[in-house]
């Protein structure tokens, strides 16, 4: 399906993007803003990747694999112009909602103070301590932020990247010792040990705790896990840093907002047009890429190809094995991709009356975290690894109805489940497709301990294991981040140290999508700066010519 303003693909393009999600569309958006000729194709019958709203029940809608904004880099929605082609993001007027299994609950937000004030009833001096930690991560946060927009280096001997490295030196150098420690021991201790140095009580660990494990494979007590945190925490929404919202019309909103913007400046967009194999050709002895071949037997002509799919689907799958070095495909290869994660979207013909809060309220319109304490999820974690899944898994909820009523039907609501721990791999050979059910209702069960009207409320439900979300999303292993953000795939190391550039073995391909730097969330960042560097690429293969 041909959804750009031209009547059908051209043969030949300066630039073809793979995969129509967010970074695909952003690199597309950017590259086409310098007056290149662009052609995006994506595989499914609808643009936006997993930042999609979808129809799962009659009459019900909502986002179908990534639920919630933050991290959408400030400088994209400017530069796209999302505002002006419809996109409005409404902040939670209740940051997170935590109900116990007492029948008591915690919520944080809007504002510090409110926190304070919720923390107060469970300890006093957590209370006290909050502002400090709230600051640590700021400070430590606004660092992350300095790099999102870096370009990682690759080759020391190289200007550009000797350059760029001093300077990231000197800006770290730059702060406090104490800054300098607090950046440290968050990019190598757990979050659980950290939370633990900070915090006495259960629930504002458990809040932050969260953080850390969404959409990873770990324990809060995995060392590292305290860099998932941070990585979850440099967002803003409006203006205002570290909130989160809900994207009227669901996240569909975004990746609608962005194509439009894409057919404005005169992008080829189509959909239901898989890759099926980059092609290339010999340039000086190495491998150059000369354009597509689409699985209808299409070829598109282009000297730059940027792939908005994860780095083992792009170098195993859709690259000739001859042309990529033997280390770095066995690299590739052993590239972790897992987040044991689990997605539902459920319609309901009633609220939940959660037995903490049973009546209508800003909780309801919060992010709702059920998982009650840092061991609670460490548990959850150990269940995975030796049965499969958590039988207590950790779950939060967003019912984004509440704000936007064009989801579902007068007096009735959708809710997203995002859920951990739940391994791609069963064992004893189980299939998904067996135990993608049982593993909902374990799900809805651990729901309806705190609301009891849960269960009987739905109407509908969309069920989505770690394999569905590879066979519908490309998300190899499950894996929402395109690989484990894990210090090993970090920063110049995603994917291989030395391509942490975006640039890739064979010349003219680049990766643009969650799979480069800075890693996974709906943020747009990595879209923007391949297309900075094959601009980049572009002006020197100029320069070389004359």
């Amino acid at each position: 399906m041909i959804i750009s303003s031209h009547p059908a693909a051209a043969s030949r393009y300066d630039a073809v993007v793979i995969g129509a999600g967010h970074n695909g569309l952003t690199c597309a958006c950017y590259l086409a803003r310098t007056g290149l000729s662009v052609a995006v194709f994506e595989r499914r019958p609808v643009v936006g990747g997993a930042a999609v709203t979808e129809e799962f029940h009659p009459g019900f809608r909502n986002s179908t694999a990534s639920y919630t904004v933050s991290l959408l880099h400030p400088k994209v929605m400017r530069d796209l112009r999302l505002a002006e082609h419809g996109l409005k993001i409404l902040e939670r007027p209740v940051q997170n909602f935590l109900p116990l299994p007492d029948g008591s609950a915690f919520c944080t937000g809007p504002t510090m103070r409110d926190t304070q004030a919720a923390l107060q009833r469970c300890s006093r001096a957590d209370a006290e301590r909050l502002p400090a930690f709230y600051a640590m991560l700021e400070r430590v946060v606004a660092y992350l932020r300095s790099l999102l927009l870096e370009t990682p280096p690759t080759d020391l001997h190289r200007l550009r990247d000797l350059w760029s490295t001093l300077q990231i030196g000197r800006g770290l150098r730059r702060l406090p010792l104490e800054a300098q420690r607090e950046i440290h021991e968050l990019f190598t201790r757990s979050a659980g040990d950290v939370l633990d140095a900070w915090f006495e009580s259960d629930p504002i660990k458990a809040v932050s705790g969260f953080d850390a494990v969404v959409g990873a494979y770990q324990s809060p007590y995995t060392p590292g896990s305290a860099y998932v945190l941070l990585h979850h925490a440099f967002g803003e929404v409006n203006g205002k840093p570290g909130v989160w919202g809900h994207a009227v019309g669901g996240m569909g909103a975004i990746t609608q907002a962005m194509a439009s913007e894409a057919r404005r400046l005169g992008v080829h967009i189509e959909t239901e047009a898989p890759v099926a194999r980059v092609l290339l050709e010999s340039h000086r002895g190495s491998a150059r890429v000369c354009g597509v071949e689409l699985a209808d037997g299409r070829r598109i002509a282009a000297s730059v190809v940027a792939a908005n799919v994860n780095p083992k689907l792009l170098f195993l799958k859709l690259v000739e094995p001859d042309a990529l070095p033997d280390d770095f495909r066995a690299r590739i290869e052993r590239l972790r991709c897992e987040s044991a994660t689990f997605r539902m979207n459920v319609a309901l013909s009633e609220l939940p009356r959660f037995t903490a809060l049973p009546e209508d309220g800003p909780h309801l319109r919060a992010g709702i975290i059920m998982a009650p304490s840092l061991a609670y999820m460490d548990r959850a974690y150990a269940d995975a690894r030796l049965n499969g899944w958590s039988r207590a898994p950790i779950v939060e909820m967003l019912i984004p109805s509440t704000v936007d009523d064009t989801l579902a039907p007068p007096g009735a609501h959708v809710a997203s489940l995002f859920c951990q721990h739940f391994a791609y791999s069963l064992p004893g050979g189980r299939s998904w497709q067996e135990a993608r059910d049982e593993a909902a209702d374990v799900i809805i069960d651990t729901v309806t301990q705190y609301a009891p009207n849960f269960r009987r409320s739905i109407v509908g439900r969309l069920v989505l294991s770690p394999l569905d979300l590879e066979e519908r999303f490309g998300l190899v292993g499950g894996d929402i981040f395109h690989g484990a953000l894990t210090l090993d795939q970090l920063w110049a190391a995603r994917p291989v140290l030395g391509y942490g550039d975006y640039r890739t073995p064979v010349a003219g391909l680049y990766l643009c999508g969650s799979g480069a730097h800075p890693g996974g969330g709906v943020t747009g960042v990595p879209g923007h700066n391949a297309a900075r560097e094959i601009l980049r690429g572009r002006r020197a293969v100029r320069r070389r010519n004359g």
